[in-house]
């Protein structure tokens, strides 16, 4: 790349298209928590803002740094988030049976949310310096993998396992851009797959009762089974236009438990119908096809990959979540960006969003393989 760009130049490089969508979703999410306090700002709908104007200045000044800087601090990024899951097992907040957040005095900090990531950070630069050669010998994978597992064995021992999956799964995709040859996949879905009886063996009681609650959510419909009994309910007599904003029976009657966090799509299925759900999933899709378009016009590998991580992620969460409150797939805690309530998540999402904007920017800077060359 020639000069460096000027801040006037970034800002007309800035996809302010992808900022509204973003900010649509976002106030979509706003939109649902002010139903589901009955027509109230407070507890969740006023914080949900306040913490989108925050994150979105945080979004902005991450989308104008340039992209060197963030392949510089890959590694202190991702060496402070393994701290902040350590520091978790000794003085994290107990909630809901299990050990996920740290106190900060004015917040809770969730540094699972934090690594998702911090994780994608540290593996675009890993792989930046491979050659596709490189990816041939197993031994380079390596490092890689060990940076995988260290988090997401530090957030299943929390317990987090929506989170470690979600973590796994993103990881997969930086992998299998960066080259991996795909047999390597199917040998460690295989390793897996036949450690499965140990992995059950290993699991809470509460993780193995929601895996039997969702082969059969009938056999407990008042306990185990009660929550997605009552999401599907929601979801389908919502139908093709809902109920109407703030008529949701079961949410509005407080059937639908978690409606603010977890089961957010469906009040809004809910109360929006087929047709209000489907809009923000296409919202959610857009997000994404920009984020590939990103990394598909990034010329450096780092900025490629991170980019691609990124949307990824993000495509990955939504996925999970309206495959979770729909019973394609067990309850695993994973919320839905932008819209569910919750500081870290909506914080988390936000840098991500910054750093595809920042990898698109700045998509004609190269950066040499090695660390000690980046200006």
């Amino acid at each position: 790349m020639g000069s460096p760009l000027m801040p006037g130049e970034k800002l007309l490089r800035l996809r302010w298209l992808f900022v509204l969508v973003v900010a649509t979703i976002a106030l979509a999410g706003y939109a649902m928590l002010y139903s589901a306090a009955g027509g109230h700002h407070a507890p969740w709908a006023w914080r949900h803002a306040l913490r989108f104007a925050v994150a979105t200045v945080l979004m902005l000044a991450i989308a104008l740094t340039d992209i060197r800087v963030f392949y510089r601090l890959a590694y202190p990024l991702y060496a402070a988030a393994v701290a902040g899951l350590v520091a978790v097992e000794f003085l994290g907040e107990i909630g809901k049976g299990a050990q996920r957040w740290l106190d900060l005095g004015f917040v809770q900090l969730q540094p699972s949310e934090i690594m998702k990531v911090a994780l994608v950070l540290a593996l675009a630069r890993v792989f930046h310096g491979k050659e596709l050669a490189d990816l041939g010998n197993p031994l380079s994978l390596v490092v890689p993998l060990g940076l995988v597992l260290v988090p997401v064995v530090l957030v299943l021992w929390q317990p987090d396992l929506g989170t470690a999956v979600m973590l796994l799964a993103a990881s997969g995709t930086v992998f299998f851009a960066a080259g991996v040859r795909w047999w390597k996949f199917a040998l460690l879905i295989g390793g897996a797959l036949a450690a499965l009886p140990v992995l059950w063996g290993q699991m809470h009681d509460y993780q193995r009762q929601r895996v039997l609650t969702f082969l059969d959510p009938e056999t407990d419909p008042l306990g185990a089974g009660y929550h997605i009994i009552q999401s599907k309910i929601a979801l389908g007599s919502g139908g093709l236009w809902g109920k109407g904003f703030m008529n949701g029976s079961q949410s509005q009657l407080n059937f639908l438990p978690e409606k603010q966090t977890d089961f957010v799509f469906t009040m809004l299925a809910e109360e929006l119908g087929l047709v209000g759900a489907l809009a923000v999933l296409a919202l959610c899709l857009i997000v994404v096809a920009y984020g590939l378009s990103f990394a598909m016009h990034a010329r450096s590998q780092f900025a490629r990959l991170l980019a691609l991580g990124m949307a990824c992620t993000f495509g990955l969460y939504v996925m999970i979540n309206v495959a979770m409150v729909t019973g394609l797939i067990p309850v695993v805690g994973v919320p839905l960006p932008l819209i569910s309530y919750g500081g870290t998540a909506m914080l988390t999402a936000m840098v991500g969003f910054g750093l595809l904007l920042s990898a698109d920017i700045h998509r004609d800077v190269t950066i040499p393989l090695f660390a000690d060359d980046v200006g």
